[in-house]
């Protein structure tokens, strides 16, 4: 009997993609002012937590949701359940009006739709012939959903104000729902992507433990301490932007502030198209410092030229390097470097970093420090954003210095099995 995963025409990797992110897409950019005071009147401190159960459920995924993808459920079944049950869950947030419920179904929901994001990543690089060149392109519907989803909800906003807006805004949950739920049944038409057993116990049937261990390679180690640094910077982003655009130095009013802070989501789906072509050339290293850099080039003008407008919106395209060159290629990355058996746990253990501990040490370190640089109602965003700028300089010198992928690795060849000794490191 053949047990092989069957091929998959990347549009339903890529369809796979968009209904995936467009699930998240239709309720984070609107769900804070629902949730304030003109909405639900949350505190801010109810407010924190919804906004923690992406990082809550990414360090429970990483111990028992990725252990069942990659040990005991073929993949489309986990994506099936998982969007079944996380669909109902939002879709019930339309009704919820009291701060236990909202946040009990926000839970429910991000505890089963985190560990797809992982999923979604292990079944695409299954299916793909050449993951180096189609992953930008399959994972480019993933920034069209989520463009599909937040735009037209936005635009139906304007002009409304108060209980008129509040009404309107409960729509990001039955768009959410309605499109978990269509996902649902989509991931039952994936291609068969079976788990990896393993025979006995101990670490090698853990696949959350086995696939931490690899991280006693220096390489792995080296990205894995990278990962967080710019994780921290990439979500940084998210956390003062909105602010900073919309300051007396910048002035951009404030219904043009999401418009604005997507132009670097529209130049993501040009980057993830060119993404192959540039991994190709420039190889793995390379390619990941550009991303990483393009968050210093981006924080620096925030810190140099905060009064020039036209160049603060036009910098904004670097996002789509930022993150294809650096996430998406670092998703790539850890598909070639682990074993099929723990792929699933292994994009969990970094999207612990990059959706969960790097969220929320973002917070804890921006929030905070622009509290301190404020005076007076102006922040001092020279002294502010020059913090992310050195953080993401520091990273890059740490990937170029110490981040030696082995040889097997240039040649694009994956591992099959445990290795007893380090490989050969590339020079």
């Amino acid at each position: 009997m053949n047990t092989q995963p069957q091929s998959a025409p990347s549009f339903r990797l890529w369809l796979m993609m968009v209904l995936e992110f467009a699930i998240w897409g239709a309720w984070l950019p609107l769900i804070w002012g629902y949730m304030g005071k003109d909405g639900l009147a949350f505190s801010d401190a109810q407010i924190a937590w919804v906004g923690s159960a992406f990082a809550i459920a990414s360090i429970v995924g990483i111990f028992f949701s990725s252990q069942f993808a990659d040990r005991t459920f073929a993949a489309e079944k986990f994506m099936a359940f998982s969007h079944l049950v996380g669909g109902l869950a939002i879709l019930g947030m339309y009704w919820a009006q009291d701060f236990p419920t909202f946040f009990g179904l926000m839970l429910v929901h991000a505890l089963l739709y985190v560990p797809t994001i992982s999923v979604s990543n292990s079944i695409a690089f299954t299916h793909m012939k050449d993951a180096q060149k189609e992953f930008g392109l399959v994972r480019m519907g993933g920034t069209i959903g989520w463009i599909l989803a937040a735009w037209p909800l936005y635009f139906v906003l304007q002009g409304k104000e108060g209980a008129d807006a509040v009404a309107a805004s409960r729509n990001i949950f039955l768009v959410s729902g309605v499109t978990s739920l269509a996902l649902a049944a989509y991931s039952l038409t994936l291609p068969h992507t079976p788990p990896k057993r393993v025979e006995g116990s101990g670490v090698a049937g853990i696949a959350w433990l086995k696939a931490t261990g690899y991280l006693s390679y220096p390489y792995l180690l080296v990205l894995f301490v990278v990962t967080f640094i710019d994780a921290v910077i990439h979500n940084g982003y998210f956390v003062m932007a909105g602010s900073f655009l919309a300051s007396d130095s910048v002035g951009i009013k404030p219904e043009w502030i999401m418009p604005v802070m997507s132009i670097g989501q529209v130049a993501e789906i040009l980057t993830m198209a060119v993404l192959g072509g540039v991994l190709a050339k420039l190889g793995w290293k390379t390619t990941m410092i550009l991303g990483i850099l393009g968050h210093a080039a981006r924080f620096a003008v925030f810190a140099l030229l905060p009064q020039n407008q036209a160049v603060i919106i036009a910098v904004q395209v670097l996002h789509g390097i930022c993150y294809a060159f650096f996430f998406a290629t670092l998703y790539i990355f850890i598909d070639a470097a682990f074993p099929k058996d723990v792929r699933s746990s292994a994009q969990s253990l970094f999207n612990l970093l990059v959706l969960g501990l790097g969220d929320l040490a973002a917070k804890w370190l921006f929030i905070p420090l622009q509290t301190r640089l404020t005076t007076d109602g102006a922040t001092d965003y020279r002294q502010l954003f020059l913090v992310p700028t050195f953080m993401a300089l520091g990273a890059a010198a740490i990937l170029l210095l110490f981040f030696w992928p082995p040889k097997w690795l240039a040649t694009g060849a994956q591992v099959e099995d445990d290795r007893e000794t380090e490989p050969q490191i590339v020079t």
